[in-house]
């Protein structure tokens, strides 16, 4: 793919509206590490450093799609129990309508807790329901398509089998992509494909296409054999076979099968690998993308998010930096929430995340040796930038002399940092909540009892340092 088509691609990214359809999961991680063996069995005791609350299942795609900066409606049935609760509020924070999120009174909301030692998965614990939605539930998630798909480029459906995309569901939603001349894009469950018959495209794994068919998928002969006849059986534009280590396949009406070599350098964690390839592929359809390009894109991000601990998401400065192009400074500046979700990667990759803040209305040199220093302190700078109207209410109505567009550009073109997020509040308080920084910076003219957030940072475990 050229820089000229990636390029423009990744500009259309903020513009592409989506409906994610599926199961929503809560997912857990609880990181920990093993020094010894229980007298009491032969199991590992995990010493608990951290653990944090993620969406997972169709809720992994949508982190996807709003990492890359799309727009981005949700259609799913959940439980009125606590891990509900906890689920609505990882849609809250990240500014979701939870709308087409239908409560079912008695239905259990899955839950998937993860437990991680020495960055290493070593077990997984289920909470889940599994039987179909009820008859009323059904009915008004196929209404809420049926109103959204109507302004949206693009249908996800994303199946856990966890009984929100019954048969009705999954056929009334196909249909309604069709009506609205949008790509209706599937990430397949089961041992059997004919109920998503009519979708633009299936992005099945080799072991689901496996449990689908029947069939052994030993030899690249029998692998190409397969994928037209089910491309043909169920009346797709498209199938795409994500093959782990041997990469990505495509299945198209030309009879001519693409092989993509696989992307990933080290493997860590195939979770929600496939929830990228679906979102990738979707909005790479979505965008005016060929298959081929989507499914390279797709290819590309699968292969970074594998080698990450946990389900995690990819950017467009990830894109931009796996293909190899130039990452200008307004790839640095980030919103909240993706920022947010960029950096749960990075800790699970063992970085430290150091956070400081100010206005940086007129950069001098004293500014750029404050910062230099802020990052050798850890891995990863994150600099907290107050927004114009932040700094009238603090300095006056004359201030600021550069506008907080140009300042973040000055900021992220400084090597010393890594990310630069704008905030209009007048202290960065809920800012530092939201990221969660290991190290708070801030300079020696200040009291550490005075600096802003520091309960907040060392109630984790964080610390303060004035350089």
């Amino acid at each position: 793919m050229n820089q000229n088509l990636l390029d423009d691609f990744l500009q259309k990214l903020p513009s592409i509206r989506t409906l994610v359809v599926g199961d929503l999961i809560l997912d857990e991680y609880v990181w920990g590490s093993t020094e010894r063996i229980s007298p009491e069995a032969p199991v590992p005791i995990v010493d608990i450093h951290r653990e944090n609350l993620r969406l997972g299942g169709a809720g992994n795609v949508i982190t996807n799609l709003l990492a890359l900066g799309c727009k981005v409606k949700v259609a799913s049935v959940i439980g009125d129990d606590e891990n509900a609760s906890l689920l609505q509020q990882r849609l809250d924070y990240r500014e979701l309508s939870a709308e087409g999120v239908i409560s079912q009174p008695g239905r259990v909301t899955s839950r998937k807790t993860r437990v991680i030692s020495n960055n290493q998965q070593i077990l997984r614990i289920d909470q889940e329901s599994r039987e179909a939605i009820n008859a009323d539930s059904e009915m008004r998630l196929i209404s809420f398509i049926e109103e959204v798909s109507a302004h949206s480029d693009v249908i996800l459906i994303s199946d856990y089998q966890k009984g929100v995309l019954t048969d009705s569901v999954l056929r009334k939603t196909i249909e309604l992509g069709k009506q609205a001349g949008i790509p209706v894009v599937v990430d397949p469950k089961g041992n059997d494909f004919r109920k998503y018959r009519g979708a633009t495209l299936l992005t099945p794994n080799k072991k689901e296409l496996r449990v689908a068919t029947g069939e052994t998928l030993q030899t690249e002969e029998e692998i190409v054999q397969v994928g037209f006849r089910v491309r043909a059986e169920l009346e797709l534009e498209s199938l795409v076979l994500t093959r782990s280590e041997e990469g990505i396949s495509l299945f198209s009406g030309d009879g001519k099968p693409v092989r993509l070599e696989a992307q990933a350098r080290e493997v860590f964690d195939v979770t929600g690998a496939g929830d990228t390839v679906l979102s990738m592929i979707g909005v790479g359809l979505a965008g005016g993308l060929s298959l081929e390009n989507a499914a390279r894109l797709a290819n590309v991000a699968a292969g970074i998010v594998v080698g990450n601990i946990g389900a995690s998401t990819v950017s467009p400065l990830d894109l931009l930096s796996a293909f190899g192009k130039h990452s200008g400074p307004d790839q640095k500046v980030m919103g909240v929430t993706a920022l947010a979700d960029h950096l749960d990667v990075l800790r699970g990759q063992g970085k430290r995340i150091v956070f400081t803040n100010g206005c940086f209305d007129l950069l001098h040199v004293g500014h750029v040796k404050y910062l230099q220093k802020a990052r050798q302190l850890g891995d990863v700078l994150v600099l907290g930038l107050n927004s114009d109207d932040s700094i009238r209410r603090l300095k006056g109505e004359n201030r600021p002399l550069i506008c907080e567009d140009e300042r973040a550009h000055i900021l992220a073109a400084l090597g010393c940092i890594d990310h630069v997020v704008i905030f209009d509040d007048d202290t960065p308080i809920e800012l530092i909540k939201s990221i969660k920084p290991d190290v708070l910076a801030k300079g020696e003219d200040y009291v550490i009892e005075d600096v802003v957030g520091r309960d907040v940072v060392e109630s984790y475990g964080g610390r303060v340092e004035l350089v």
